[in-house]
């Protein structure tokens, strides 16, 4: 039986959203990457959901923070706050506790970004932390064999970067990183829609259109939509009805890029692996995997089979608690400590 006292925390630092996994319970936690701090007093008013409903509505006095850019710590202090929240959350009041942590980061982490991570960790309460990178934790639990000595190719789209990583032998082999995910691709709705409409949209309405009819390829039978934004020329608020193939328009540059930095790394990998991957496909996994039919989009422009992971969203959080669970296994292999 585990020992009580010997807590492990997984962590999924997203730019948009992170996720908290322990090996007991699973996915405990899935909030948005936001704090909300009053700056009169400099406290923190609201960290994850509640904070991400202030997002567009707050008055001067209070700023509203996503401390993570581009799957890296931009603002440490409240990411060490955000931390603090999650394992406070986690292990709740049992407050001599302190828990290990194994928090998935990019794979092009740089070694001061990385430090930032576990020295943000160690000071929000951990008794040690662990950091692995994300693909790797992507391609685990997506359910990929990592260890074995053919190769895979994970594709991980998540609110700030796209990662493409081929994996054998429990290692990667190439990788590219792109600062293109769901924020971008929101922001790419946001921009047509200002051009097209001269109508001004918030990023919640943005994100919400990608999520319900946003497509990765033009379809017969589109779906529609009815949004609501400012008007730029009167400046009085308007409703307009934009439909998937708009989205799909609006969002294609931006996938286009990923689909570039999947065939970049597909040209640079040994032929062996190549192999390997014509046979198996590629797996996506992450938030922004769930652009419906992206998966048909990729296969169209590589001509390699592509298959979406199951519970794509939490691919990474899932990884962490196969890897906290085998900490010894995988501490020589895929991990580094500080």
């Amino acid at each position: 039986m585990e020992n009580i006292f010997n807590k492990k925390i997984g962590i999924d630092l997203g730019t948009c959203n992170s996720v908290v996994f322990t090996p007991k319970k699973g996915i405990v936690l899935n909030e948005p990457s936001i704090v909300a701090v009053s700056l009169s007093e400099n406290k923190i008013l609201a960290i994850g959901k509640e904070a991400k409903e202030m997002i567009g509505r707050t008055p001067d006095t209070i700023k509203v923070y996503k401390p993570l850019k581009d799957g890296v710590i931009a603002n440490y202090k409240i990411t060490e706050a955000m931390i603090k929240y999650f394992i406070k959350k986690t292990i709740g009041r049992l407050k001599f506790l302190k828990p290990e942590i194994l928090v998935g980061v990019p794979a092009g982490i740089t070694s001061t970004e990385k430090r930032a991570v576990i020295e943000a960790g160690m000071s929000a309460g951990a008794k040690a932390v662990y950091v692995a990178k994300e693909p790797i934790l992507a391609a685990i639990g997506a359910g990929i064999p990592i260890n074995s000595c053919s190769g895979h190719m994970i594709v991980d789209i998540g609110g700030g970067t796209a990662e493409v990583a081929v994996i054998s032998l429990g290692g990667i082999v190439n990788w590219a990183s792109l600062r293109v995910g769901g924020d971008k691709l929101d922001q790419a709705i946001s921009d047509y829609i200002r051009k097209k409409y001269n109508l001004a949209i918030g990023e919640q309405t943005a994100e919400e259109i990608k999520l319900k009819i946003g497509t990765a390829v033009f379809e017969k039978n589109q779906k529609e939509m009815e949004i609501r934004g400012r008007d730029l020329i009167s400046g009085m608020p308007k409703n307009i009805k934009i439909t998937s193939n708009e989205v799909c328009e609006a969002i294609s540059d931006k996938l286009n890029e990923i689909i570039l930095v999947i065939k970049r790394v597909l040209r640079e990998t040994p032929p062996e692996l190549s192999a390997d991957i014509m046979d198996k496909g590629m797996i996506i996994s992450g938030g922004g995997a769930l652009i419906r039919n992206l998966d048909q989009l990729i296969s169209q422009s590589t001509g390699l089979p592509c298959f979406l992971a199951d519970e794509a969203i939490f691919c990474v959080a899932k990884g962490t608690g196969i890897v906290l669970d085998n900490l010894d296994v995988y501490k020589k292999s895929i991990m580094s400590k500080k």
